[in-house]
Formats: C-alpha cells, structure tokens, sequence
C-alpha cells in the first residue's frame, strides 16, 4: 500500500492504492507513520517526497472503513488521535523539508496531508476539497492549523465551511500550493524540487522550519529570541563556516549537514 524509494538523498514515499483513490485504512495509515518515522530518523535521507499513485494523490478517509466502523459502534475508532495527528506533526516537525507533489484529487484528510507538508506542486488537473462539514464532521489532521496560515483565517473559514473544491489554479491564486505544473510533469518536477532541497542546508532548513512554527504562536519578542538561539546553533556548524569561506571565495557551497 506504500512504495518507499531513495535517490539522491530524498526518499519518495508513494501511496499505493490507486482502485481506492489512495483513501486511507487504519493499516495505510500505521504504514505511512512508520515510513515517515524511517525517513526522518535516516541521516543519509535529506528531503522527503509524498504523492500519490494513480489519480489521486490522497481521497482522505476510507469510508468503507469508517462505514463498518460506525455500525459497530466504534465511532472514529481513535484514529485521529492514533494515526492522524501523529503522521502530521512529524510532517511538520521533522527537520528536514517535506514536498508533496499532488496529482489528481486531495480531499479530507488527503487535502491536509499536503497541506502539512512544506512545499506542494500541483497538477494542473488537482483538486482540493475539505468536506468535514458536509458529513457532519469538524476538520482533522491538522487542517485547522496549517490552511489558515496558508491563506489566511477568513478564507480558511470559507473553504472549510462551504466544502467546495479548489482547482489547481484557484489553489495556487490563494497560496495552498507553491507552484503548478501540467500532470505530465507533476512528479519530475517535484522529484527536481526535492533533490535541490536534499542538496541544500539541511540543518538551515530545520531551523526555518521550527523558527516558522513558533513565531506563528508566540509574541514578538520571544519569536526574536528563539531566531536568536537558532541563529546561534546555526553559526557552529560546519555547513555555516564553509558555505561562508564558499562564498567569499567565489565558489559554490557544498552542505553536509553537518
């Protein structure tokens, strides 16, 4: 249900069940954690990759699932708490850059998978459709969080409670992807992204990514104080003082994430 591959220090993990649109069962999703839990504790992997096969990139929650779940009185069966929130705060914990290259539809709890994610390519033929509300449910897996610091709390507000879908260019207009390609191009594309993210200041990129997180819940003041400390930690490495005699002298910097 899950293809894992390594090429130049990214690893590409695929979901795998294109007859169900790669909606997610409690057994893709306890594959995805430890997959995504194998990439971020790897130090030879640099950048991750997650798309989908087939025509989507994720349907959200298997309903068939969640249908069998509700007959027998299991209701959610705790698999936001189990499975949900802990596949999304390694998505954006984890230091080291996370792309999604979305092909087709992500909808649910797929839609906020990407979102999660650092950077999102798009096929021009994506789509995007948060419908909790349209089955009664509040939104999950993160989305509350990560689409309104996309694109503001109004729109996030509109999106969520109107259910209705995003095209790809739509989605690019508001900020929810970073760039859109054509769907031939979707994957190598974003394969591309990764690869120069991979080859980038690995330990830079995390300290962005943790800089971004707290400042966008914390005053000010602290958020400078926490640059600051970064900033610090950032200046020991050996990433820091050669990318600055590279720089004095001409040459282009090589990171080793060290």
């Amino acid at each position: 249900m899950i293809r894992y591959d390594v090429a130049d220090a990214v690893a590409t993990i695929t979901l795998d069940r294109p007859d169900a649109m790669n909606s997610l069962t409690a057994e893709l999703k306890g594959a995805l954690l430890d997959v995504l839990s194998r990439a971020a504790g790897d130090p030879s992997i640099r950048a991750v990759l997650l798309t989908g096969s087939g025509r989507a990139f994720c349907a959200g929650q298997d309903l068939r699932e969640h249908a069998d779940n509700l007959a027998a009185g299991r209701g959610l069966a705790d698999t936001v708490r189990e499975h949900y929130n802990p596949i999304v705060e390694l998505i954006t914990t984890m230091a080291k850059p996370v792309v999604a290259a979305v092909n087709g539809v992500a909808a649910g709890a797929g839609a906020s998978l990407a979102f999660a994610c650092d950077l999102r390519v798009a096929a021009d033929d994506a789509k995007f459709a948060l419908a909790f509300a349209g089955i009664g449910l509040a939104p999950d897996s993160g989305a509350s969080w990560t689409l309104q610091r996309l694109v503001g709390l109004g729109r996030a507000a509109e999106i969520m409670l109107l259910g209705e879908p995003l095209d790809a260019a739509r989605a690019l207009e508001l900020g929810v992807v970073t760039r859109v390609v054509p769907a031939a191009d979707l994957l190598k594309t974003a394969q591309e992204l990764a690869v120069r993210l991979a080859q980038g200041p690995t330990l830079a990129y995390a300290a962005t990514k943790w800089a971004l997180a707290y400042a966008a819940t914390h005053a000010l003041p602290d958020a400078l104080a926490m640059e600051a400390d970064l900033q610090d930690k950032c200046a020991a490495t050996k990433d820091h003082h050669n990318a600055t005699r590279a720089f004095l002298a001409k040459e282009r910097p090589t990171f080793n994430a060290q």
